[in-house]
């Protein structure tokens, strides 16, 4: 077995090299290449831990072993990078965009900003579903659902611009009644942890995988807890803390968590490439990213980092994104007012 060397972020790795079938075309085309992983949030969140573990492992799966370098570009909720990779970056093959996903859903009600239409990406895969949970500060006084529906002023709730970090707790406010103050403007979720800790904020509704692999120290120590779980049904890490759905009192109110939640949580973390790039580059790239989500040190690593894996390939998401241009337009108009 031979050895390659790449960098990430200035860090020298080293991997096996690619052993299986390939394309000779595929080979010489990405050989001493760089692939750019262009993450719409900032560094230390939970899409940055994603992409930068991928791009350690994910060189050994593609012809001719190119080396990863992960670039932050944050901004907007994402929208930014989103833009960028539609609008500006090459469709040569070395570049794959890593952004929040409910972007489509922005796209698709008609919110400003986007610059793209969604399904003309190239679907890549996506390393796990969203699964959001809401995440608040002990010093918040908010520790459970009860407290949070009695809460006597509005439950400070961090946002990055776009995203289920901004989509759920607007759903959540809208279908459930809670009292929901949201701070927009956070460049990732790292800022969002610094500012709960400072009590700026009470906290947020994100990731659980991220949640647990970022704010660690406060789940342990009982300074943060988890109150609410926007999922279809509950996560085997949180058995006892209860569904949002679950305190929907109207149709209306499900619909809106439904298609709004757990509809759009499938495309929530895509990693796409720019429109027009070569089929043959798509398919080494779905190829590599779905090998690299079965790595046995991928996994290791992944499992030391408390995130979890569960792939959605990247033939996946493009029907899922397809399809969502299709929602019912009674729900869409609901949704757009809701998430106005």
């Amino acid at each position: 077995m031979m050895l390659s060397f790449w960098r990430v972020s200035g860090v020298l790795i080293t991997a096996a090299l690619w052993v299986g079938p390939v394309s000779a075309s595929e080979q010489e085309y990405y050989r001493g290449k760089t692939v750019h992983i262009i993450v719409g949030l900032s560094a230390g969140g939970g899409f940055d831990i994603y992409a930068r573990a991928m791009a350690r492992h994910m060189g050994k799966y593609i012809p001719g072993n190119p080396s990863f370098v992960v670039d932050n570009m944050p901004g907007a909720g994402s929208m930014i990078s989103a833009n960028h990779v539609y609008k500006v970056a090459k469709p040569d093959g070395l570049t794959l965009g890593h952004f929040v996903g409910s972007l489509f859903m922005q796209q698709l009600l008609g919110r400003p900003g986007a610059e793209f239409e969604a399904t003309k990406y190239e679907f890549v895969g996506s390393p796990i579903p969203e699964k959001t949970a809401c995440a608040l500060t002990k010093a918040s006084g908010v520790t459970s659902m009860e407290s949070w529906q009695t809460a006597k002023a509005p439950v400070k709730l961090g946002g990055t611009g776009s995203g289920p970090i901004v989509d759920v707790p607007r759903i959540l406010q809208v279908a459930l009644g809670l009292p929901i103050q949201l701070v927009l403007g956070y460049k990732g979720t790292a800022d969002i942890r610094l500012a709960a800790e400072s009590g700026e904020l009470a906290g947020a509704c994100w990731s659980w995988e991220a949640i647990k692999s970022t704010w660690t120290k406060g789940l342990e120590s009982g300074n943060v807890n988890v109150v609410l779980q926007a999922l279809a049904k509950p996560h085997p890490d949180l058995p006892k803390v209860p569904l949002a759905i679950s305190y929907a009192k109207t149709d209306e109110a499900r619909q809106l968590i439904q298609v709004g939640i757990h509809d759009a949580a499938d495309i929530a973390r895509p990693f796409v490439m720019p429109p027009r790039t070569p089929k043959e580059h798509v398919h080494t790239m779905r190829e590599a990213f779905i090998r690299t989500l079965k790595d046995p040190a991928f996994l290791a690593e992944a499992e030391k980092s408390k995130l979890e894996v569960d792939p959605v390939t990247g033939e996946e998401l493009e029907k899922i994104v397809a399809a969502l241009f299709k929602t019912n337009p009674q729900i869409l108009v609901k949704l757009k007012d809701v998430l106005k």
